[in-house]
């Protein structure tokens, strides 16, 4: 009966994460380049440490999933389960005037299941990227007040499915292949905000995107003393080719005294169902953990990518090469406390900075944030645990200076993880 409730639950996220993940969940105008906004492959407990992971194969006692680098599927025991949620509020200003905006969704949905005691295969559903914005900017043209309002709407999710296996006593390898797909939306309207018989235009953009991408990845692990232990990992994304389908129109509306949207006048120009194509770049990660086992860990990455060599068609739309630095760690006081619940608890904190592939009117777009957490544990069986992961992002991306904004940003990312016993043979149930 308890294997029975757990397949209905596992039934009820799999059919919810269908929609949830074609939402979009941001509200920024720096997603409105390239593919919007990347969401990154941690989960909680990595975010939480500044989102190391190229050297993390488990975060204290728990088993756990790290994405950002399939070689750490090696040290998975125990069947394991995660699914989070999302929720952010981002404040946007161009140093006169602020808006804030909230916005929240299903972040994830991951499984991995040890094939023996080396090795272990993982697959689910995450964000890939997101992209949300609107701004308008205002002209006059011949005596007649203009806007200029540009929106976009969408985001690509990542289905994966990966494998890790331990090679001797101190190397682990791995890989993912994952299914890239969703739809990026872009509008441009012209408007006059005072003539209510002005014709006014809107060019509409929707890129339907699908293909494969590929994830790699090694760990090399050594004791430094009898209990702590270092690891070195390096994780790679290819430079994949994604498929992608644009549909182009244009229309012209006019609005009511109210300021409703009548219903479109005509359409100008429409071009359904344009073959193109997305050239990911070559994305690579460098790291480092060291640690105490059931105690305390510490580590850094470092992330480059080749964005230089992104292309839509046969053409890079001006993004420039990425690089990131993330530092974090975690302790535990006790794992074997038994009268105070406090000491059982995982304390997280961490920091990273971003250069990010945005470069506008030359200046580079940054982003950096501190990040903590926590990791807490619920009551569990002998065969069965349970942990509650939360972690925060507090930061900011961006600046006032030459006409642009700075938004200043509060993530939280909320992770409900099973450690079981699923998928063997029980004598009785």
């Amino acid at each position: 009966m308890i294997r029975v409730s757990k397949n209905i639950f596992l039934f009820l996220c799999v059919f919810a994460s269908v929609n949830a993940f074609s939402q979009s969940t941001t509200n920024s105008p720096y997603s409105e380049d390239g593919l919007g906004l990347l969401s990154g492959p941690q989960l909680p407990q990595n975010r939480a440490m500044g989102g190391i992971a190229a050297g993390l194969r488990r975060s204290g006692g728990y088993n756990n999933i790290n994405l950002a680098n399939p070689a750490s599927y090696s040290a998975i025991q125990l069947t394991t389960f995660d699914v989070g949620m999302y929720g952010g509020i981002n404040g946007i200003t161009d140093g006169n005037a602020t808006e804030k905006n909230f916005t929240a969704s299903l972040n994830h949905l991951v499984f991995a299941i040890p094939v023996n005691k080396k090795s272990a295969v993982s697959f689910g559903i995450l964000p890939f990227s997101t992209m949300g914005y609107r701004y308008r900017t205002p002209t006059v043209i011949d005596g007649i007040n203009i806007d200029h309002i540009y929106s976009g709407d969408g985001g690509l999710s990542k289905a994966y499915a990966g494998y890790g296996f331990q090679l001797g006593k101190h190397l682990s390898l791995g890989a993912n292949v994952s299914y890239v797909f969703g739809k990026l939306e872009k509008n441009r309207d012209t408007e006059s905000p005072d003539d209510l018989t002005f014709t006014n235009s809107r060019n509409q953009s929707s890129k339907s995107i699908g293909g494969l991408s590929f994830d790699y990845g090694a760990q090399y692990f050594q004791n430094l003393s009898k209990k702590v232990k270092l690891t070195l990992g390096y994780s790679g994304t290819a430079g994949s080719k994604l498929d992608a389908s644009v549909t182009e129109l244009s229309t012209h509306y006019t609005k009511d005294a109210t300021g409703a949207e009548d219903v479109a006048l005509d359409t100008t120009f429409f071009n359904d169902g344009i073959s193109s194509s997305l050239k990911l770049p070559l994305m690579h990660r460098l790291g480092f953990v060291i640690e105490k086992a059931d105690k305390w860990l510490v580590g850094a990455d470092l992330t480059l990518s080749q964005w230089e060599k992104y292309r839509e068609g046969s053409v890079n739309p001006g993004l420039n090469n990425s690089m990131g630095i993330a530092v974090g760690g975690q302790i535990t006081p006790d794992i074997t406390s038994v009268g105070s619940y406090l000491k059982l608890v995982e304390y997280r904190l961490g920091f990273k900075y971003d250069k990010t592939y945005l470069n506008i009117e030359n200046n580079d777009i940054k982003e950096y944030a501190l990040t903590f957490g926590f990791g807490f544990p619920l009551p569990s069986n002998r065969s069965t645990f349970y942990k509650i992961n939360l972690g925060t992002e507090l930061g900011r991306r961006g600046a006032t200076k030459n006409n642009l904004v700075r938004e200043n940003f509060a993530n939280i990312y909320l992770g409900f993880t099973i450690n079981d016993k699923w998928f063997q043979r029980y004598k009785f149930d």
